[in-house]
């Protein structure tokens, strides 16, 4: 049995389109499945836990229609009770699948290769007790996040663009602590990602060196640059050139721990204010990657 669950509203009504295209096409391969849909977030965890508690010795797999938010919710289900799990790309984001390398369009051949071969494992993080797939982020990136969380116009990536504009003129850096695995550090910063994925924001490749089945976080520091000089950073950030910039520090570590008055996001999901810890666990998770 199939969990097909979908986020209708996710994408501006796009995961209710793709969520009738997953559903004909497990209808026409005649695999058994349940669709689980809500507006809600709260329904779509109570209705696909009941599921999962129903059929956990015959789930094969769950199929998540919608964005990053969708599969962050999934994710909290799924890895304790060891069932695999994919995200079909209807979100603004769309990180996660990005990390798991997948096609944002070629959603067919992903179905077939999910529903003809073994789900391997992938690293996932956990901060505090809380599960992400793609980013966890602090300072300015939180602050963005915030205000484009709030925002329904303009969609995609251009809704973080929008949200940097309004938001970096009165951004100040902040003093972290950052625990790593082999020491500790000390630094004001502008932003801090702990990256199992590549990408955030829609693409904006912040460690374009992270991997999902290396068992480390790439951790990318940016300490304070002026604001002009930020503006100039930015764009590179969309092809992972900002990477070389005098003040961007890049860390390997399984261990992360953050402190500093601000707060954190992972897969775009406020996770709350620090101090938090966060750990790359090897494996944790099961999925389909090409």
């Amino acid at each position: 049995m199939w969990a097909i669950v979908v986020n209708p509203v996710s994408g501006g009504g796009k995961g209710a389109a793709l969520g009738r295209e997953v559903a004909g096409y497990f209808a026409n391969k005649s695999f058994p499945h349940r669709v689980i849909t809500s507006t809600t977030a709260q329904g779509l965890h109570l209705s696909l836990q009941d599921f999962l508690d129903l059929h956990v010795d015959d789930c094969q797999g769950v199929v998540a229609v919608g964005g990053d938010g969708l599969a962050h919710l999934v994710m909290q289900l799924v890895i304790p009770r060891s069932i695999p799990f994919t995200v079909i790309p209807a979100g603004t984001g769309n990180d996660f699948v990005r990390a798991l390398g997948w096609s944002l369009v070629s959603i067919t051949k992903q179905l077939d290769f999910v529903t003809t071969k073994r789900a391997s494992k992938i690293d996932l993080g956990l901060v505090d007790s809380e599960w992400f797939g793609a980013v966890l982020s602090t300072g300015f990136d939180s602050v963005v996040n915030e205000k484009a969380n709030r925002m329904n116009w303009p969609k995609g990536s251009m809704k973080y663009i929008a949200a940097i504009a309004m938001e970096l003129p009165r951004f100040k850096p902040m003093q972290y602590t950052i625990g790593l695995d082999n020491n500790s550090i000390q630094t004001e910063a502008m932003l801090i990602a702990v990256a199992n994925g590549s990408s955030y924001g829609a693409g904006m490749l912040v460690c374009p060196g992270a991997r999902i089945d290396d068992g480390l976080f790439d951790v990318m520091v940016l300490r304070p640059v002026s604001k002009l000089e930020f503006i100039k950073v930015f764009p590179k950030v969309f092809k992972g050139a900002h990477i070389d910039h005098p003040m961007v520090d890049i860390y390997r570590s399984k261990r992360v721990s953050l402190a500093a008055p601000a707060i954190a996001y992972a897969d775009g999901e406020r996770v709350g204010t620090l101090p938090v810890q966060a750990e790359c666990i090897a494996g944790a998770g099961l999925s389909w990657t090409p």
